[in-house]
């Protein structure tokens, strides 16, 4: 009889069939955004992974290399029928070494928090995913204007107190994006916040949303939902930053579920009071 594990054959997923994974996801819950295959592809086009046993996928997982400091690890998935034979493990190998010497980042589901800690990542924060209709509505400042009326170069140094890489291609791609819509407020000349919301399979999602604070991020909040059709709205919300957390329950909000932010190495130091919205929980 033949070894399950042998018959195990990793490989990079092109960047065309990224969208596997983006599915799997999608099964599972996670709610991916329509366009987001071709975004996440752009910082690192090898960062994917499937594992298949005789042409058929059966596991999947990513790990994009943003710079030569920092990774991002998502979409570790293996399906249900395949679990216990120890693909996980060998496609989760394949994405470590991936990332090589870089500290790695994660949002690890609860049922997976131990294995990533046994794996070397430590606990840095929760994130909360929060999901509904927001039923009151108001008229954004005359201050809020259009992402891409901002110099790119003032949007890039922001993300980058809030992220712990220069993510310059796949942070152009996420607000470029046909379907995504960008909205900034700009205060005494400088960039207060900024945020980008895009239809996911079940209605939208705004992320990133970074703001100095609270009211700011309200603003590009009700902009955001005014800029389209917005039905039920997702909010993914560090635990630690408590002005996001009473923003989403101030718009009415509720939780939908909880991930952990992980980190190999030491935990960057970042602005998390500025993060009122992760960008994604694969991508980070």
């Amino acid at each position: 009889m033949s070894n399950p594990r042998s018959d195990l054959l990793i490989r990079n997923l092109r960047p065309e069939e990224i969208s596997l994974a983006i599915d799997w996801a999608a099964a599972e819950g996670w709610n991916p955004g329509h366009r987001d295959a071709a975004c996440f592809a752009v910082p690192d086009a090898q960062g994917f992974f499937v594992g298949e046993i005789d042409g058929e996928p059966v596991a999947t997982v990513s790990c994009v290399n943003y710079d030569d400091r920092f990774a991002f690890l998502g979409f570790y998935i293996v399906r249900d029928s395949f679990r216990g034979a120890g693909h996980g493990l060998r496609i989760w190998n394949a994405a470590i070494a991936h990332a090589g010497a870089r500290v790695i980042g994660l949002d690890g589901v609860v049922a997976q928090q131990d294995n990533y800690r046994k794996s070397g990542f430590q606990l840095a924060y929760a994130n909360i995913r929060y999901g509904g209709i927001v039923a009151a509505r108001s008229r954004p400042p005359t201050e809020v204007v259009a992402l891409d009326t901002i110099p790119f170069a003032l949007v890039e140094a922001d993300d980058a107190t809030v992220f712990p890489a220069r993510r310059s291609a796949f942070l152009r791609a996420w607000i470029d994006t046909s379907g995504h819509v960008g909205r900034a407020l700009v205060r005494d000349g400088k960039l207060a916040a900024w945020g980008v919301i895009r239809p996911c399979r079940t209605g939208c999602k705004i992320g990133p949303l970074v703001a100095d604070d609270r009211a700011a991020a309200e603003a590009i909040v009700q902009a955001l939902l005014a800029s389209a059709d917005v039905g039920e709205i997702f909010l993914d919300v560090p635990a630690v930053n408590r002005e996001a957390i009473a923003l989403a329950e101030a718009l009415g909000l509720k939780p939908v579920f909880e991930t952990a932010r992980m980190y190999t190495g030491a935990i960057p130091p970042l602005r998390i009071d500025r993060v009122f919205g992760v960008t994604s929980f694969e991508l980070g």
